[in-house]
């Protein structure tokens, strides 16, 4: 049978891509591929922007630098860089990294960089959502396996 096919952030895979440099291997998430087929993808990364960066948080419909630089057209770019691979893939959901403002799925900082969270999701998070895919964070493996597994 077939393995169905999940889009997952590459930092929970091990890949140290984070706006720190760092990685956040997740041993629940990496053993997914016994009974999925993971696509790793940072659409920070992916959106043109460094590793190490300075951290970002969305504010409304922008995501800025903690330094004030603008760089929503990255997280766009990137966004737009995971929908094409979930869908050239035909990915039927995707394991993105928690709170992150390109993966937060339902919770994301506010912006002040104070470490306050607020109801919403990461760019990319949001444009696989609006495109039908389903997301899940980290936190929410149990979900998708209910859904998928």
């Amino acid at each position: 049978m077939k393995k169905p096919i999940l889009l997952v952030s590459a930092c929970l895979l091990g890949v140290c891509c984070r706006y720190d440099g760092a990685c956040k291997p997740n041993a629940d998430v990496i053993k997914l591929r016994e009974k999925f087929v993971l696509i790793p993808i940072c659409p920070e990364v992916d959106g043109g922007l460094p590793t190490p960066r300075t951290p970002s948080e969305r504010v409304g419909d922008r995501v800025l630098m903690r330094d004030g630089k603008d760089v929503t057209e990255n997280y766009l770019a990137g966004a737009r860089a995971a929908l094409e691979r979930a869908e050239s893939f035909s990915a039927s959901a995707a394991i993105l990294k928690a709170r992150s403002p390109s993966c937060g799925n339902g919770e994301i900082y506010d912006g002040s960089f104070s470490g306050k969270l607020i109801s919403g999701d990461g760019v990319a998070a949001e444009m696989l959502k609006k495109a039908g895919i389903a997301v899940y964070t980290e936190d929410e493996i149990g979900l998708l396996l209910e859904k998928m597994g």
